[in-house]
């Protein structure tokens, strides 16, 4: 699992029909050595904008979609609450 920060929204109007139905955000690593890297997320748990959030990634990522056949190779699975430290860097709740 990777930590990151959600950044903005993905609009896809054409996708593989397989996606419909998933809320797509970009977001942002934070902390460890790809911090800063940026990727395309599936939110299954109502996160929004400026959240830092737990990311799963590859076939674990799938499994909390509950189909393996999904093209999905990252998935927010929790928000992180409390204030912590990544790489020596504090964020706070708003980033």
């Amino acid at each position: 699992m990777i930590t990151a920060k959600l950044i903005d929204n993905v609009w896809a109007t054409r996708k593989a029909e397989a996606l419909n139905g998933y809320k797509l955000m970009l977001a942002e690593e934070i902390g460890g050595s790809r911090s800063g890297a940026r990727m395309v997320v599936v939110d299954i748990i109502g996160a929004g904008i400026g959240d830092r959030v737990i990311v799963s990634t590859g076939s674990s990522a799938r499994k909390m979609l509950n189909n393996d056949q999904v093209p999905v190779d990252a998935v927010v699975v929790g928000i992180i609450d409390e204030d912590c430290t990544f790489d020596s860097v504090a964020y706070d709740n708003k980033g």
